[in-house]
């Protein structure tokens, strides 16, 4: 496969109710290094026991532990599709930003995950910390921040389902996680480091994204990038680009949609094949390009093609493509030898095409993510 060069682009090498329930096993929540003090604060340097049977547990399943870093935020979705922010009569409140969707998309599959990331000491970042626990992720990589809020977005639900977003974080607190407050061990654990570039966008979460992802490089973890461009928060389209790019020769494994590869390509045609295989830098073991409904396609350094999607009808896209990350990276946190087989990863993505398209039946993302039961369900349904 053809590999890009410089000619296009230029790849780098680059008052509270209650404290949250954080670490899933024995584990001391390290408060915030922010130099803001709180007494909340100081209350949450605490050892916790583990929680007895909790499969979001650090010392379970380790061996396809996927572990996901960057922002975790509350999503608030019209009630009714179709109509302006201004115009809407109602919000639904529901967790959500794509790396905290994919850890749970992941457990709620049945596999072993992780968070790393930082909210505020606030309702909504308590709320978070205990949604990822219920959901059998483990959290102790969560940081809090008592100086700064958790990171809110509202979502515009267009009457095909298609989203717009307004963010509000001047700065949230995600965006302020240090590289000091990382969790190196967890990251170590994992058999696969996932991440998007919303962590990229600002310092000094950009410092602490590079560490982790070499930390992750360095222990010989399978590194996972989903581009997931959200161009409102971007200084501009140059920035984006050169951000999104600049840790493209890292990742070993990139999931990409359609809208991006127009975006990156400043226009070229994201069907055509040559130009979806500039995107294949020497030491990737695979690529994948998302179609919505559509399905995806697939290359790898052996072989390449397309598995088509589920059809059904669309209530809310936010979420879909977490979604599929989720299914995809559970199936190769649990056998990497996928990489090698066409039909079995053929397989796989099928399943992970499954995973996204149950989720847009619902509102919201984290609400709507479903179980590896529903999955399997609509598959058998399919075949039948």
């Amino acid at each position: 496969m053809a590999v890009l060069h410089s000619n296009g682009f230029c790849f780098a090498a680059v008052a509270f109710n209650h404290p949250p329930s954080v670490s899933l096993g024995a584990g001391t929540l390290k408060a915030s290094c922010s130099p803001f003090s709180s007494p909340l604060v100081s209350r949450l340097s605490l050892q916790r026991q583990a929680v007895p049977g909790n499969t979001g547990s650090p010392e379970t399943k380790e061996n396809s532990l996927v572990v996901c870093f960057g922002e975790m935020l509350i999503d608030f979705v019209p009630t009714t599709n179709g109509l302006s922010l201004a115009e809407a009569p109602a919000f639904k409140k529901a967790p959500g930003g794509a790396p905290a969707n994919v850890a749970v998309g992941i457990a709620r599959l049945g596999g072993s995950s992780a968070f790393i990331g930082k909210v505020g000491a606030d309702e909504f970042g308590y709320m978070l910390a205990d949604i990822l626990k219920e959901n059998n992720v483990n959290n102790e990589g969560m940081r809090f921040d008592p100086g700064a809020r958790t990171a809110l977005a509202f979502v515009t639900l267009r009457k095909d389902g298609e989203r717009e977003f307004m963010f509000y974080r001047n700065p949230s607190a995600d965006m302020l996680l240090q590289e000091s407050e990382l969790d190196f061990d967890l990251i170590r654990r994992a058999k696969i480091f996932h991440y998007g570039s919303i962590s990229l966008i600002t310092e000094p979460c950009k410092s602490a994204h590079l560490a982790a992802a070499k930390a992750a490089k360095d222990a010989g973890v399978i590194v996972s990038y989903d581009p997931n461009l959200r161009l409102p928060l971007w200084q501009s389209e140059d920035s984006a680009r050169e951000g999104i790019l600049s840790i493209w020769n890292t990742a070993d494994i990139i999931k990409m949609s359609e809208e991006e590869i127009s975006f990156l390509t400043k226009g070229e045609d994201p069907y055509d094949e040559a130009v979806v295989r500039k995107f294949y830098h020497p030491n990737l073991k695979l690529l994948l390009v998302t179609e919505g409904p559509d399905g995806c396609r697939y290359y790898t350094k052996d072989f390449s093609g397309r598995v088509k999607g589920l059809k059904v009808d669309a209530v809310d896209t936010t979420g879909a493509g977490d979604a599929f990350v989720a299914g995809i990276l559970s199936q190769l946190a649990a056998d990497l030898s996928l990489l090698q087989e066409e039909d079995r990863l053929r397989d796989a993505l099928k399943f992970a095409n499954a995973c996204g398209a149950l989720t847009v039946m619902e509102r919201g993302a984290i609400p709507a993510l479903p179980s590896k039961e529903a999955v399997t369900n609509a598959m058998l349904k399919l075949v039948a």
